[in-house]
């Protein structure tokens, strides 16, 4: 498990109230979005990986459609390297969403659309990082924050 505080990026969030209802501007879509639990941890974490990991924000995708046997899916988060080639996934969850094996499934089936050799799964509260074994057809999990995210 990797010891991120996704918290401590919410001064860096946008908040407005309109329509009876709050809103949270994203960076990366450049409009507000109601702001849900979810999208809370998305935009805490698009926050983390501009500002502690360090990636561009011009080479992070948010919401990004993709087709997953016929049906149409929107992944979270993605972030391609310099060659535009997926490099990490990251799907959010509600911080009272519990990261269990259906969380991950769900990554696992997105990654055989995305071939990114990165993942991460959170939830606010937890959050895992991996890369894929393709040996093994498995992920191997950091017990922390992996070097590709050190400044």
């Amino acid at each position: 498990m990797a010891e991120i505080d996704l918290l401590s990026f919410v001064g860096h969030l946008k908040i407005k109230e309109a329509d009876q209802k709050k809103w949270v501007f994203d960076i990366i879509r450049k409009k507000y979005i109601i702001l849900q639990p979810e999208e809370m941890v998305r935009q805490l974490c698009v926050h983390w990986l501009i500002h502690e990991a360090g990636f561009s924000k011009n080479l992070i995708q948010v919401e990004k459609l993709i087709v997953l046997n016929g049906l149409k899916r929107r992944f979270d988060i993605v972030v391609y390297n310099q060659d535009t080639e997926p490099f990490l996934l990251v799907e959010c969850k509600a911080p009272d969403v519990l990261l269990n094996q259906k969380v991950f499934d769900q990554l696992a089936a997105y990654q055989t659309v995305m071939n990114a050799p990165y993942l991460m799964v959170t939830n606010g509260q937890t959050t895992y990082i991996g890369k894929m074994n393709h040996l093994s057809k498995t992920y191997d999990f950091f017990d922390g924050v992996p070097n590709w995210v050190q400044k």
